[in-house]
C-alpha cells in the first residue's frame, strides 16, 4: 500500500493543504500573540510607573534617601528598571545606577514624548547606563512633578515571546500529526482498491491483457472494475489489428528512397521518414507536432502542402534546395489524405530528389556545347584554308603560301587528333573501375620513363628538370599506363606555362598508407579564383594562350577521374607569378611490388 502512487498523491495534497494551513495559523497566530504580549507587556511597564507615580506625589514628599530605597527595592523584587526623573530632568532615583552619576535625561525620547502628549509614552532603544536593548515606558507626574519610567531588557521580553510562540508550535504539531494521521487511513482505504486498479490498467497498457482486474462490490468502484475488463478485450483486439497494419505501413514508408512527410489540418507533422529529413535538414524525430513552416525554410514543400490542404486536389513542383542543406534539385508531389467521413484530415508530401539527374543533363549539355565549340574552332580553321586553296586559280598561290596554309591544316588536324584522343581517354577512365587495368607495381618505374623523357623536353624549352624519388619502393595497386598518363599531363602542363630560365621538379614520397605525387613549377601561377574550377572539362584559365600553345582543356580533367580511380586525389596550390604545385595522393600498397 506505501507504495501506491495515488495513495501518496492523495496523501500527500491532503498534507501539503493542511501544513499550508498549519503555517498560515503560525504565521498569524504568531503575530497576534506578540502583538497581545506586548500590548500586555506595555500595559504592565505603565501599571509599574503608575505606582512611581504615587511614590512621586505622596504628602508629605518621601525623602530623597527614602525614595530611593523604594526604588531600588521595587527593581530588585521585580527585575525591572524603575527611574525617578525630575521636572528639569535631573534623575532623582534609578534602580540600576547611582543617581549622582547619571546625565540628565530631559532630552530622553520617552521622558520627552511623555511631557509633550501628557500620556504614557513607549521607546524601544540601547541603554547606555546598562549596555542592554530596553523597552521604556514614561509618564507624566501630574502638576509637573517630573516623570515616572519603568524598563525592561528585550532579553526578557523575547524570552516571553519565545515562550508564547513555542506554546502555539506544539499545539498546531499536536494537531498536524494528528490529523496527518487520520487522513492517512482514511486515504488509504480510499486509495487501497484504485491503485489495484491502476496496477493491472497499467499491465494491460504495457501489453499484458491476461492481468486480472480485481473487482470491489457492486459499487461504483466494482463497476469501473468490470468496465475496464470489458475494455481491455476489445482493446487487445484492436491493437493487434492496428499493430500489424502499422508494422505493414512503417516497412513501405521505410524502405521508400524518396522522402514523404505527412501533415495533419493544422500543418503539424504527423509522420516523415529519413530521406525527407536528410532533404530539410531535419531531424524526423524533432519535427513530430512541430509546424511544417517552423521546421524548415524551405517554401515550396509549406507552399505545396498549404495548397493541398486549402483544397486543391494535387500540387506539383520542382525546387533547388538551398546550399547549407547540401544543393539538390526535388521533384515534390503533395496530395490530401481524408478522415473516415471523407473531409480533409491532413496532406502527404513525396520529395524525390533529380540532382543526379539534373546534374547529369546540365553535365551532357555543357559537354556536347563544349565538344562542338572545340571541333569548330580547327575544323572553321581547316575548312578555310582548303576553300582557299581549292578556291584559287593557278598561278594565284605561290609554294610558300600553299606550304604556309598546309601547314596551318596539319596543325589544326593534330589539335583534332590530340582533342579526340583526350575525349577518348576520358571517356575510358570515366567508364569505372572495369576499363582500369590494376596490377601491383612500383611508381618509381613509371616515373623513371617520365624523367627521362621530359628532362630532353625541359633542356629544349631552356628550363631546368629535377626528379626526387624515394629511396624505398612506392607499392601501389593500379594501371601503369594510366598513372604515366596524368604525370605525364601534370609534366606537359608544366613545361608549357614556365617561361624559360624556369625550373620544374617531380617528386614522389612515401606519406604513411598513402604515396604522394607532386609536380612543381615556377610558372606563370593560377590565380585563386580558378583553382575550385581547372579540374573541370574544357576549362581554361587563360582560353588564347592555351589554343596557342595546343591544349585542349581535358588533360587536369584526365588526371583527376585517372586519381579517383584509383582511390586517390588530386590538389593543387599555386600563386600568380610564383608557380603551381599539382599533387596526386594514392593509397599505399604494403606488399613488394610484383
Amino acid at each position: 500500500m506505501l507504495r501506491s502512487r495515488l495513495f501518496w498523491k492523495l496523501y500527500a495534497g491532503f498534507a501539503a493543504v493542511l501544513l499550508l494551513t498549519a503555517a498560515t495559523v503560525w504565521v498569524l497566530g504568531a503575530r497576534r500573540v506578540r502583538e497581545t504580549a506586548l500590548s500586555q507587556l506595555r500595559a504592565n511597564l505603565v501599571a509599574s510607573a503608575r505606582i512611581l507615580e504615587r511614590l512621586m506625589t505622596e504628602e508629605p514628599p518621601l525623602a530623597p534617601a527614602a525614595l530611593r530605597s523604594i526604588v531600588n527595592d521595587i527593581g530588585a523584587r521585580t527585575g525591572a528598571r524603575f527611574t525617578v526623573i525630575a521636572a528639569d530632568g535631573s534623575v532623582l532615583a534609578d534602580s540600576a545606577e547611582p543617581p549622582d552619576e547619571m546625565e540628565n535625561h530631559a532630552q530622553r525620547p520617552e521622558v520627552r514624548t511623555a511631557a509633550e502628549t501628557g500620556g504614557p509614552a513607549f521607546v524601544t532603544r540601547f541603554s547606555r547606563t546598562v549596555r542592554l536593548d530596553m523597552m521604556y515606558a514614561a509618564i507624566p507626574v501630574p502638576g509637573g512633578g517630573g516623570t515616572a519610567r519603568v524598563a525592561l531588557p528585550l532579553t526578557f521580553v523575547k524570552a516571553r515571546l519565545a515562550d508564547l510562540g513555542k506554546n502555539l508550535v506544539l499545539a498546531l504539531s499536536a494537531a498536524a500529526v494528528l490529523s496527518l494521521v487520520l487522513g492517512g487511513l482514511l486515504f488509504r482505504a480510499i486509495a487501497r482498491p484504485l491503485a489495484k486498479m491502476t496496477t493491472a490498467a497499467e499491465a494491460v497498457a504495457a501489453g499484458d491483457y491476461e492481468t486480472p482486474i480485481p473487482h470491489h462490490g457492486t459499487d461504483e468502484v466494482g463497476k469501473l472494475a468490470v468496465a475496464v475488463g470489458r475494455m481491455s478485450g476489445q482493446l487487445r483486439e484492436r491493437l493487434f489489428a492496428l499493430t500489424e497494419e502499422r508494422n505493414r505501413l512503417y516497412g513501405v514508408l521505410s524502405g521508400m528512397l524518396e522522402g514523404l512527410v505527412a501533415v495533419d489540418r493544422e500543418e503539424r507533422v504527423v509522420h516523415m521518414n529519413g530521406p525527407a529529413g536528410l532533404f530539410l535538414g531535419v531531424r524526423p524525430e524533432a519535427a513530430l507536432g512541430q509546424r511544417i513552416w517552423e521546421i524548415t525554410r524551405v517554401e515550396p514543400v509549406s507552399g505545396a502542402l498549404a495548397e493541398v490542404l486549402a483544397g486543391r486536389a494535387e500540387s506539383s513542383r520542382e525546387v533547388r534546395l538551398p546550399k547549407p542543406l547540401r544543393e539538390r534539385v526535388l521533384e515534390l508531389h503533395a496530395a490530401p489524405f481524408r478522415d473516415a467521413e471523407g473531409r480533409v484530415a491532413g496532406a502527404v508530401l513525396v520529395l524525390h530528389d533529380v540532382s543526379r539527374l539534373r546534374r547529369l543533363e546540365t553535365v551532357r549539355r555543357d559537354f556536347v556545347a563544349n565538344v562542338s565549340h572545340e571541333l569548330k574552332t580547327p575544323l572553321t580553321a581547316i575548312r578555310g584554308y582548303a576553300e582557299t586553296m581549292l578556291e584559287a586559280k593557278d598561278g594565284e598561290i605561290d609554294a610558300e603560301t600553299s606550304r604556309r596554309f598546309l601547314g596551318r591544316i596539319h596543325d589544326q588536324t593534330l589539335r583534332l587528333s590530340a582533342l579526340v584522343t583526350d575525349l577518348l581517354t576520358l571517356s575510358r577512365v570515366e567508364s569505372g573501375e572495369g576499363a582500369v587495368v590494376r596490377a601491383e607495381l612500383d611508381l618509381r618505374g613509371p616515373l623513371t620513363d617520365c624523367i627521362r623523357r621530359f628532362s630532353a623536353d625541359c633542356l629544349e624549352r631552356g628550363l631546368s628538370f629535377s626528379g626526387d624519388l624515394p629511396a624505398e619502393p612506392a607499392n601501389v595497386v593500379g594501371d601503369p599506363e594510366a598513372l604515366r598518363q596524368a604525370v605525364d599531363n601534370l609534366l606537359d602542363n608544366a613545361m608549357k606555362y614556365t617561361p624559360p630560365g624556369g625550373n620544374v621538379a617531380l617528386r614522389c614520397a612515401n606519406q604513411g598508407d598513402r604515396v604522394m605525387i607532386e609536380v612543381e613549377d615556377t610558372g606563370i601561377g593560377i590565380e585563386p579564383e580558378h583553382l575550385d574550377r581547372i579540374f573541370e572539362r574544357f576549362y581554361r584559365v587563360d582560353k588564347a594562350r592555351s589554343r596557342e600553345l595546343g591544349g585542349t582543356g581535358l588533360g587536369l580533367s584526365i588526371v583527376k577521374h585517372i586519381a579517383e580511380s584509383h582511390g586517390g586525389e588530386v590538389s593543387v596550390t599555386s600563386r600568380p607569378g610564383a608557380g603551381s604545385a599539382f599533387r596526386i595522393t594514392l593509397p599505399r600498397h604494403t606488399s613488394p611490388a610484383v
